[in-house]
């Protein structure tokens, strides 16, 4: 069979705003068939989503995936708590790391992989203060022109 291409189901764009990003992780995530189907059709936001471990275990917090539209009762809650898979060596780490410095464990993008499943993208950040949301600001504004200047300057 063909590798497919990753497909990106959600983002969460305000982790890059509201985090220092250091490391990445790639989990898979423990779901029923009908939320697959609705990950299909794109219905998942990750607006104020947070990963916790607790007892030897990851579990992803706040994920809305949306009941699948053509599922009967068997749908599950849509806010539910959903378990995520990591290697134990790696979930000893992160939880060394968010006890130890204050950080946290945050998703950046569910997706799909090239076999088809659907896996998340984890980031041990740590949290901006008001002063380095603005400097990151600044800095994108101050790219954003440079690149506009010598876009003009090659016509």
């Amino acid at each position: 069979m063909p590798k497919r291409e990753e497909k990106t189901i959600a983002k969460n764009r305000r982790a890059f705003h509201d985090y220092e990003i250091l490391e990445t992780y790639e989990a898979g995530i423990a779901l029923t068939g009908t939320e697959v189907r609705s990950l299909r059709e794109n219905n998942c936001q990750l607006t104020d989503c947070f990963a916790l471990i607790r007892g030897g275990e990851v579990w992803l917090n706040n994920v809305h995936i949306s009941p699948y539209s053509n599922g009967s009762i068997f749908n599950p809650d849509p806010d539910r708590k959903r378990k995520l898979l990591l290697h134990k060596k790696q979930i000893r780490y992160l939880d060394a790391k968010v006890a130890e410095k204050g950080l946290a464990i945050v998703p950046l993008k569910l997706y799909f992989n090239e076999d088809g499943r659907v896996k998340v993208e984890l980031a041990l950040a740590r949290g901006k203060k008001l002063y380095d949301k603005r400097a990151s600001m600044k800095e994108r504004d101050t790219k954003r022109e440079i690149d506009r200047a010598l876009k003009e300057r090659v016509r």
